[in-house]
């Protein structure tokens, strides 16, 4: 059986880094969200009110630099972990755009990568939408595009948080602790994973996981709540809830004085985080009175780095036929590497995507 961390990642040649992108000029955030909403009917003027968020900080999103920091120590774990193969990086809505990142892969001569995303949970916009655009970026030729599995319940991920929250909650011993994600509609939600239901149900196991490490570690057990933010489509289209800012004024209201907000959707610090619950959740919680305090996201926790040449070496093993071990805390198996048919749907409509059953 291959050990987790081998240095062996044959068949693959190069490590390719997807994310989702972010403006880095104030000229290009309206460029830039609407590639994000591009087809979706979104309206100018509310493209120019979500601006606004990102005029705030320099009209520049966190993401892109968060991104290479990530692709920097990635680069150097696998090094240092006898691991010698390039690390590229593209986006999926902003420069450097996944095509330009395949075409550069295809001209230094890489035939076969292994695509790591920066989305951790099962649903059409965190996971398929990103199998559509590499499959996208790669439909002219180029190398062949692996996505590597989801990783919402490997302990690289998880470890971290239950980490930063139990420090948080040292002077905390009585704090909510509230578990913040991305909303999506509820139908998307509905046909996310193999039998539908998967995006909720891995933020609940991931939440329950991080809370009981918590408790192990701290002695005390806290009451959680899992919660949202980021909505973005029509009032009439039903999305998960509650929004983050309305669970506060309830908790408010029935007496909690504490709260820990912990992004279990993100793993990096960027604009969801940076604005949604630092800029708009903290300050509700400020205008209502509650003590509360915002933990950070993995980012580049060296477990959640080695978690990426463990999820590479296993992905390398598996393809080579070999058994290996596949690492997954919280009571769910380890999620699959190819996506089933009808897994994640567009509502849109069918379109190629990577990584699937053929």
């Amino acid at each position: 059986m291959s050990p987790v961390g081998s240095t062996d990642v044959a068949p693959y040649d190069a490590l390719l880094l997807v994310s989702f992108g972010g403006p880095e000029r104030p000229e290009d955030v309206l460029p830039f969200l609407e590639n994000v909403t591009g087809g979706r009917g979104i309206p100018r003027e509310r493209l120019e009110e979500v601006g606004e968020h990102y005029f705030r900080f320099g009209g520049r999103s966190p993401i892109n630099d968060l991104n290479r920091l990530l692709l920097e120590s990635i680069g150097t774990d696998l090094r240092d972990h006898g691991i010698y193969i390039p690390v590229y990086w593209g986006n999926r809505n902003w420069d450097p755009y996944l095509s330009d990142a395949v075409s550069l892969m295809q001209s230094q001569g890489v035939t076969r990568a292994a695509c790591f995303v920066t989305s951790a949970y099962s649903s059409y916009s965190s996971c398929r939408q990103y199998r559509e655009d590499l499959a996208a970026a790669g439909r002219h030729g180029g190398p062949q595009l692996d996505r590597l599995r989801s990783y919402y319940n490997h302990p690289g991920f998880l470890d971290p948080t239950v980490d930063s929250v139990a420090a948080a909650v040292i002077d905390r011993p009585g704090a909510r602790l509230v578990f913040v994600t991305h909303s999506i509609p509820e139908s998307m939600n509905a046909g996310s994973g193999p039998r539908g239901g998967a995006y909720l149900a891995q933020h609940r196991n991931a939440a329950a996981y991080v809370a009981e490490g918590v408790a192990a570690v701290t002695g005390h057990e806290h009451a959680l709540d899992l919660v949202f933010c980021s909505r973005s489509g029509p009032p009439e289209v039903p999305w998960l809830e509650p929004d983050v800012n309305d669970h506060l004024e309830k908790l408010a209201g029935d007496g909690v004085g504490s709260v820990v907000l912990v992004p279990i959707g993100f793993v990096s610090d960027h604009m969801e985080v940076v604005y949604d619950l630092d800029t708009e959740a903290l300050a509700t919680a400020r205008r209502l009175g509650l003590d509360a305090m915002r933990v950070p996201t993995p980012g580049t926790d060296p477990r959640f780095v080695a978690m990426v040449r463990d999820l590479l070496a296993e992905r390398a093993a598996v393809e080579r036929g070999e058994q290996t071990d596949r690492v997954a805390v919280g009571g769910d198996p380890p999620c699959w590497d190819l996506c089933p048919t009808g897994c994640c749907p567009n509502p849109r409509g069918d379109r190629p995507a990577v990584g699937g059953v053929a």
